[in-house]
């Protein structure tokens, strides 16, 4: 129901939402490096992330309840994830809402502490996550999308 609410209101405030176009490519994942973690320890995982130019993604604290926020989840894996640390957003003006939009644009950063339990098991293996966002442009929005992201551990 809350989703139809912002879809609705999109609509009505000249926002059309696009059918016909994905987010994928209007958010890209750089290069993942491997997580090492020694037992019994913490490592943080940094994730780079970069937004085509002439788009944006809500932050994850968007000034609207319609808006999807960006949100980073991580399964149950090798290592245990912490609290996943977001950047402090841009505000930016739009012609549909009258506060400012809370979005991430250009290149930003996602940081997730992992800790590795003192009986892990030694080696490599990995942990699976994934990004809910959904990309923008000053004329249209584009269908939500999740990103699978993997990263490779090695407890040492």
């Amino acid at each position: 129901m809350r989703i139809a609410l912002g879809l609705a209101l999109l609509l009505a405030a000249g926002m059309p939402l696009s059918r016909g176009q994905s987010s994928a490519g209007a958010l890209t994942l750089g290069e993942v490096h491997t997580l090492t973690v020694a037992h019994g320890a913490t490592a943080r995982e940094t994730l780079t992330l970069y937004v085509r130019a002439g788009f944006h993604v809500n932050s994850n604290k968007p000034n609207d309840d319609y808006l999807i926020p960006l949100r980073l989840t991580w399964d149950k894996g090798p290592v245990e994830a912490g609290p996943v640390e977001y950047p402090e957003p841009q505000l930016e003006k739009s012609g549909f809402s009258d506060k400012p939009l809370s979005v991430y644009s250009g290149t930003f950063r996602l940081i997730t502490p992992f800790h590795a339990s003192a009986d892990a098991a030694p080696g490599p293996s990995a942990i699976a996550g994934k990004l809910r966002y959904q990309a923008c442009n000053d004329r249209e929005c584009l269908q939500p999308r999740t990103m699978e992201i993997r990263v490779p551990v090695d407890i040492r």
